[in-house]
C-alpha cells in the first residue's frame, strides 16, 4: 500500500488498516502551469522520472524554458519531502507485488500517473489505483495506466477535489511523518516485520487466470477459501480482516477474484451461483496442483452471495471439505442442494440484518450436516459495528479449527446463540 502525499496519506493509512497491510509513501510532485499552479502539466517521481502532458502545454503556452524553471523547484522538493516522510527508511519492496496506490482524488491524474510509472520501474507486477472521487475522463485516461482503478465516485460535474470534503485542510509534513511511522493496528495483532508476505498468485481455472492473494503460515495444516459476495473481489476489507485473524491462528488462506473483471460487470454472473461454486471447486483442483499446498485440508468462507457457492461447491465435493462458515450468507440461494452438504457449517448472522437472519434459519432446517447459527447482537449486514466482525473472525477461527487441523484459542464465554 503506498499514499501520494500530502493528502493521500491519511485515506491510504485508513485503507492500509482496514486491509492489514504495509504502508508506505510514494513521493510525487505536480508540475503546475506557472500562472496557474493547481493546473499540472505533468509531474515529477522518485527517481527521475518526468512525465509531461503535451496537449496541455500546447493549450496554456508553457514553454520549455518556463518549465526547467518549475522542474527544478519541485525536484528540489520531491527530494527534502522524500528525506522527511521516509527518514533513514528504504521503500518498501514492490517487486513482483501487486501494489495499492492511493490519492484522496484526482483531477488530471498527471501524479497518479507519475506514481505508477515509478512503480513499474520497481518491478510491482500488477498496480490498483484506488481514489474517493475523480472525473471520468481522467479514470479513463488512467484505466489504460493502471492494472485497476477503484473510484467511489465520478460525477459529471467535477471542479475540485476540494468541493467533495467537508474538511479539506491541508495534511502537514509531521502528519505524513507520524502516519508512516505509526505502528500498524489491524485485526490478529499487529502487523510483525518477520510475517511471511502474502503471495500474489494466478488461480487458473478451467483456462481462466484469476487473481488471488495466498497466505501459508508455517506449519500450516488447514486452508481457508474465500468466496466473496456480489460486487465484492480478493480485496474485500471484511474477508481480508477474517483472513488475518485466520493467518493468527494456523490456517492458510486464499482469497480470489471468483470472475474476470469483464464477467464482473454483468450481474448475471454475479448471481450465477453455479458459476461462482464450480470457479471454488476449480480453485480447489489449483491447490491439489502444487506440492506445497495439496497436503492441507480445505475449508470455505463464504459471504453474501459467496455463501451459496461455498455450500453449492462443498456439496460437490462432499468429503473433501473440512467445514464451511457463512457470513451474512444467502444460503437459500443455494437452496436445492442444501441436503447435499457433509461438511460442518456455522451460519453467522448479525441480530439486526432481520431479513438474511429469517433466510438462514429457514435454510438451517435444510441442511443435514452438523451445523450452527450464530448471532452477533447488535450486528447489521456489513458487521460495520465496534468488535462485531472481530466476533466473526474468532467464531469462524474456532470452527475451523478442529477439521482443518489448527489449534483452537481459548476463549470466555459468549452470549452468542
Amino acid at each position: 500500500m503506498v499514499g501520494l502525499p500530502r493528502g493521500g496519506i491519511p485515506v491510504a493509512y485508513e485503507v492500509a488498516q482496514a486491509l492489514g497491510a504495509p504502508l508506505d509513501v510514494l513521493v510525487v510532485r505536480k508540475l503546475g502551469c506557472p500562472w496557474q499552479p493547481e493546473l499540472g502539466v505533468g509531474a515529477l517521481g522518485e527517481g527521475g522520472i518526468r512525465l509531461l502532458d503535451g496537449s496541455l502545454m500546447r493549450s496554456t503556452g508553457v514553454t520549455t524554458a518556463e518549465l526547467e524553471v518549475v522542474a527544478s523547484r519541485e525536484a528540489a522538493e520531491l527530494e527534502r519531502r522524500v528525506q522527511r516522510y521516509r527518514a533513514a527508511r528504504d521503500p518498501l519492496p514492490v517487486a513482483g507485488r501487486t501494489v495499492v496506490v492511493v490519492d484522496d482524488g484526482l483531477a488530471t491524474g498527471s501524479m497518479a500517473r507519475a506514481g505508477i510509472e515509478v512503480l513499474r520501474r520497481r518491478g510491482a507486477r500488477r498496480i490498483v489505483l484506488a481514489v474517493p472521487v475523480a472525473p471520468a475522463g481522467t479514470l479513463s485516461q488512467l484505466q489504460a495506466v493502471a492494472d485497476e482503478v477503484v473510484c467511489l465516485h465520478s460525477p459529471r460535474a467535477f471542479g475540485a477535489i476540494g468541493q467533495f470534503y467537508d474538511d479539506f485542510a491541508q495534511t502537514s509534513d509531521e502528519e505524513v511523518a507520524g502516519l508512516l511511522a505509526a505502528e500498524p493496528v489491524v485485526m490478529g495483532g499487529a502487523a510483525s516485520p518477520a510475517d511471511d508476505p502474502p503471495e500474489d498468485v494466478v488461480v487458473t481455472v478451467n483456462g481462466l487466470e484469476l487473481a488471488g492473494t495466498l497466505h501459508v503460515p508455517p506449519g500450516a495444516t488447514g486452508i481457508v477459501l474465500f468466496a466473496h459476495g456480489s460486487g465484492s473481489s480478493r480485496l474485500s476489507p471484511r474477508n481480508l480482516a477474517v483472513a488475518r485473524t485466520l493467518n493468527s491462528g494456523g490456517l492458510a488462506t486464499l482469497l480470489f477474484d471468483l470472475l474476470t473483471l469483464d464477467e464482473a460487470l454483468h450481474r448475471t454472473r454475479v448471481f450465477d451461483i453455479e458459476l461462482l461454486a464450480a470457479r471454488l471447486v476449480g480453485a480447489t483442483g489449483w491447490l491439489r496442483t502444487r506440492p506445497d499446498l495439496g497436503h492441507l485440508r480445505v475449508g470455505y468462507f463464504g459471504a453474501s452471495t459467496g455463501a451459496a457457492a461455498a455450500l453449492r461447491a462443498a456439496g460437490l465435493l462432499r468429503s473433501e471439505i473440512g467445514a464451511v462458515v457463512s457470513r451474512g450468507g444467502r444460503p437459500d440461494l443455494a437452496a436445492p442442494h442444501l441436503g447435499e452438504v457433509t461438511a460442518p457449517t456455522l451460519l453467522i448472522v448479525g441480530s439486526r440484518d432481520e431479513a438474511v437472519l429469517r433466510l438462514n434459519e429457514r435454510a438451517r432446517r435444510q441442511l443435514r450436516c452438523p451445523n450452527h447459527l450464530a448471532i452477533v447482537p447488535g450486528a447489521t449486514h456489513l458487521f460495520e459495528e465496534p468488535g462485531a466482525l472481530e466476533k466473526v473472525a474468532e467464531l469462524a477461527k474456532d470452527w475451523f479449527a478442529r477439521p482443518l487441523g489448527a489449534t483452537p484459542v481459548p476463549r470466555q464465554p459468549s452470549t452468542l446463540r
